[in-house]
């Protein structure tokens, strides 16, 4: 199972994406997995999210190298495995949280039939539960993008009305500036 997201820059009352669950941090000293593993970043405690996805995409591009894919859930725990010492559990999270809010992600859970682990291979089914979540998401964000356009629109008409208004003298110029918070000058 997994636990949703904290809010980040989502409002408190909606529902999160289905998140990773966070891995223990692997220490440094516990070397490479395998003999040709890459070496470990220089300083990985401050890795921002950026550095850590180009660094994921570099190290594991069959997973995070094109369109965004359902991940494996616990995949922190095997990124930590494959790369020791090369990402803290604090950047893996502070990526994964901005990762799996992208809508592109959330699309992709929602049309996915399994998660995919590190080497781009399915790894697990993909529960209903998750896809309800991040459709509900998706809905959330369509209905807040939807009022704004909406809200956008209608003071056009407004604007564009009261404009007609002052040409037809049925306001006067310096009522249209007040409403409009100008000066006389700059309307004309």
């Amino acid at each position: 199972s997994s636990t949703p997201l904290p809010p980040s820059d989502l409002p408190a009352d909606q529902p999160a994406a289905p998140e990773v669950p966070a891995a223990p941090a692997v220490s440094a000293e516990a070397g490479p997995a395998t003999p040709d593993a890459p070496a470990p970043a220089a300083e990985p405690s401050g890795m921002s999210p950026a550095d850590c996805a180009a660094e994921l995409k570099q190290r594991f591009p069959a997973l995070f190298g094109g369109e965004p894919k359902p991940l494996k859930l616990r995949i922190q725990t095997d990124i930590q495995e494959r790369a020791p010492g090369v990402f803290t559990k604090t950047a893996l999270s502070g990526f994964f949280r901005r990762y799996t809010h992208a809508t592109a992600y959330l699309i992709a859970v929602t049309k996915a039939q399994s998660r995919f682990d590190l080497d781009g291979n399915p790894a697990g089914e993909l529960s209903e539960e998750h896809r309800q979540i991040a459709e509900t998401e998706l809905a959330r964000r369509r209905a807040i993008v939807k009022e704004r356009r909406e809200a956008e629109a209608q003071a056009r008409r407004e604007r564009a009305q009261l404009l007609a208004d002052v040409e037809a003298g049925k306001v006067t110029t310096e009522a249209y500036c007040a409403e409009k918070g100008m000066t006389a000058e700059a309307f004309e």
